[in-house]
């Protein structure tokens, strides 16, 4: 698992995540993941493009994440995740939780 930060206009910060979200690739990114999202009123858009898996240990990654940047006053929402990402996320729930976006203008647009 890599991953790669930049910013975008407006102070959204856009986290690339790269490879299988199990628990090696969660171990893998999990604290630089974390201080790319710490902060107040951080908005963090997390792309799942290149993410090919999603196990039980990447979703509280993401989830618990979510909550703490909500709790400082920000917001972390998910762009276009692979169709099987996708369905996994939809399944346990984690679409109700975190914003998903499938357009890089919608997810822009969300944030304000």
């Amino acid at each position: 698992m890599k991953l790669q930060v930049s910013e975008l206009e407006h102070g959204i910060r856009l986290i690339i995540l790269n490879g299988k979200l199990d628990s090696s690739g969660v171990y893998a990114i999990e604290m630089d993941f974390l201080h790319h999202c710490a902060g107040e009123s951080q908005r963090v858009l997390v792309d799942l493009s290149n993410v090919s898996y999603i196990s039980s240990i990447g979703i509280p990654m993401l989830v618990n994440t979510a909550k703490i940047v909500a709790r400082k006053g920000g917001k972390l929402a998910l762009l276009s995740p692979q169709k099987n990402v996708m369905d996994v996320l939809e399944l346990v729930g984690v679409t109700g939780i975190i914003p998903t976006y499938f357009d890089l203008l919608a997810a822009k647009q969300g944030f304000h």
